[in-house]
């Protein structure tokens, strides 16, 4: 109004002069130092008291005008850094990079020595150190503020801003050991910080400080405010884009698993069908195995429930171990181990077998359950096998029934058809054929019966139950041999002694009920002997067995017994024989023995060493003498008493 009133008024050349230069200065934008510095210069310069006094009024008017000037470009700048802050923000998707970029935009507005940012733990209800720039104390960096505790903590609780001039002495907050130090090796003096919201929602607090004291001005609070809630959109954008993300990476990885599931489902069911009908077109065991095989790419053994092999494609022989097939057994799950994928093949309970696979140690969970897939269609194979083996077991049972019927007994018995019964069978009877009667624990039975059908469908043979005893009739010309693998291997299987008599061979079929009989007194005797849990035949028995046996073979049994002394005379001419049985004839006595055969007591005690020799060193026992004395005399009636 002055400048207004004294423009109205006749100036001065030099008042005017001076006022074109202040108007030139700031439309120069010249510092205000240099406006406020030309009233002097007119008082210097010789001006009047009054052109003096217009040109101090029209100053402070320039003044006024430079200050509303520099409001009015620092409000520009602001602006344009709030736009840039949000542009940058806006283009920014990570999470840590939006808040390291409020943070390094808030300091370079502010003019700030730190900057810094925490976001709220609704769990711990704290607010904790996101991220700081310029910051040079990691206690500073690392520090948790309660709510209420500090500035901070007062901020994130209120949703209000609040400024210290210098917070060291600033007794408004409630100040706590842990702030305090971390603020103090900081070195921090002045602090401002504004609320994060999102809504209603505070998410965090915006700081700005020196470390000098400060007095922080509205525009600057109202600056860091702008700043905090284009941060908090920022912020909460960034959260929601990462939770969308993970929730699509989510949706990803379940429709992969459903996919997979998917086609896992199809696979198995496919392999399913594969298998059954493999298993309902009749296929055998080994068509089963090389189908699991091809279907599980490796190598696959299936395996009876003692252990012997069934069937094996693309493997080599493998062994389930005994700690794996339990394990699958007691679960019901495949077990690996060494290499070596085991599953019990079982029906309910029941075990049936094992199959194994080879080759594949990194099974998925979808081949996993294929492969135990396979493992049912494996039981089902051999259930039904079992069902057609029992029913060719009643029939093989009926036949070996009626062979070993008494022929003088019956007037109904036919040679002729019951080898024809057995040739449909696959079973030759003309044939050397060796009996075997079986025996165990009683409540062991019906697994001995049905371990011997096994073992007589594997040797062409047949097997059946007998009064009592289980009976197998088996293409043989050595009985005995029979006998002892037999109770080698059943022993094994069912874990208790079985005692096994047999006899044979046998001429014809009506020969067998015979041969039966004569296996069923070896049994006994076996018993009696206390030899259970072993395999003879009659001739194995000795001496009883050539008292038991229906068809004595001295011949045999002296060739057994004396063979190797009868074997030394014929080969050298020695007397061996005569210096046993005269040994013998005189009570064992040496000089008697001597006496008998006129040579030095030295001589028979040589022979009789040669003899130990040859028959073994228990050839004296009680008990090899009685069978040896026995030989001595059936060698002796066969030959004629006239060698003595």
């Amino acid at each position: 109004m002055t400048v207004g009133r004294r423009a109205d008024a006749r100036t001065s050349a030099p008042a005017e002069a001076a006022a074109r230069r202040l108007l030139d200065l700031l439309a120069a934008d010249a510092p205000a130092e240099e406006l406020a510095a030309q009233p002097a210069r007119s008082r210097v310069g010789g001006a009047a008291a009054a052109d003096v006094a217009w040109m101090e009024e029209t100053t402070e008017v320039a003044l006024s005008v430079r200050r509303v000037l520099d409001q009015y470009r620092r409000r520009e700048a602001e602006l344009v850094a709030l736009f840039d802050t949000a542009g940058d923000l806006a283009g920014l998707r990570d999470l840590d990079a939006v808040l390291r970029a409020i943070v390094r935009r808030a300091r370079t507005l502010l003019g700030a020595d730190v900057a810094y940012l925490t976001l709220n733990d609704p769990l711990a209800h704290d607010t904790f150190m996101r991220v700081t720039d310029g910051s040079v104390s990691a206690a500073f960096q690392q520090l948790r503020l309660g709510m209420g505790e500090g500035l901070g903590g007062l901020v994130a609780q209120t949703a209000r801003p609040y400024a210290s001039t210098n917070y060291h002495t600033d007794q408004r907050y409630r100040h706590t050991g842990a702030i305090d130090d971390g603020v103090a090796e900081e070195g921090l003096r002045g602090i401002l910080g504004v609320p994060l919201r999102v809504g209603e929602e505070v998410i965090g607090v915006l700081f700005a400080a020196d470390r000098t004291p400060r007095e922080f001005t509205p525009d600057a609070i109202a600056l860091l405010g702008s700043l905090a809630d284009h941060a908090a959109v920022a912020i909460d954008s960034a959260r929601l884009l990462e939770e969308t993300r993970s929730a699509l990476t989510r949706l990803e990885a379940a429709n992969a698993t459903a996919r997979a599931h998917g086609e896992a489902l199809h696979r198995a069911s496919d392999a399913h069908d594969r298998l059954t009908k493999l298993v309902l077109r009749g296929a055998g065991i080994d068509d089963v195995a090389a189908e699991i095989a091809a279907l599980l790419r490796g190598g696959v053994a299936v395996h009876d429930t003692d252990g012997s092999e069934l069937a094996r494609a693309g493997t080599g022989p493998v062994m389930p171990s005994a700690e794996s097939l339990a394990a699958s057994r007691t679960d019901g799950r495949a077990v690996h181990a060494d290499d070596i994928w085991t599953c019990a093949v079982l029906a309910g309970t029941e075990s049936l077998g094992s199959i194994v696979l080879t080759g594949r140690t990194d099974l998925s969970e979808a081949d996993r359950r294929l492969f135990e897939r396979a493992a049912l269609v494996t039981a089902m194979l051999l259930l039904m096998r079992r069902s057609v083996a029992e029913t060719e077991d009643r029939v093989r049972g009926e036949l070996l029934d009626d062979l070993l019927a008494d022929p003088s007994a019956s007037a109904r018995w036919d040679g002729g058809s019951l080898t024809l019964r057995a040739r449909r069978l696959g079973i030759d009877l003309a044939r050397p054929h060796a009996i075997a009667v079986l025996d165990c624990e009683p409540p062991l039975r019906p697994r001995l019966s049905a371990e011997t059908a096994r073992r007589a469908r594997g040797l062409g043979g047949l097997a059946g139950t007998r009064h009592g005893h289980v009976v197998l009739l088996a293409p043989s010309d050595q009985p005995g041999t029979l006998a002892r693998g037999l109770a080698c291997d059943l022993t094994r299987a069912l874990g208790a002694p079985v005692t096994v008599g047999a006899a044979g061979p046998g001429p014809g079929p009506e020969h067998l009920a015979g041969l039966h009989t004569e296996a069923l007194r070896c049994l006994n005797a076996l018993h009696a002997l206390d030899r259970t849990g072993e395999g003879a035949d009659i001739a194995e028995l000795g001496f009883i067995g050539v008292l038991l046996g229906d068809r004595a073979d001295v011949g045999s049994y002296v060739e057994r017994v004396l063979g190797p002394v009868l074997a030394y005379d014929a080969e050298r001419g020695t007397e061996l024989l005569r210096t046993l049985r005269a040994y013998y004839d005189h009570g064992a006595s040496l000089s008697r023995a001597k006496d008998a055969l006129h040579v030095h007591v030295n001589t028979v005690v040589q022979r009789l060493d040669r003899v130990a020799q040859l028959l073994g060193p228990d050839w004296n026992t009680p008990a090899r003498a009685l069978e040896t004395h026995l030989a001595l005399r059936l060698h002796q009636l066969t030959r004629g008493v006239g060698e003595a």
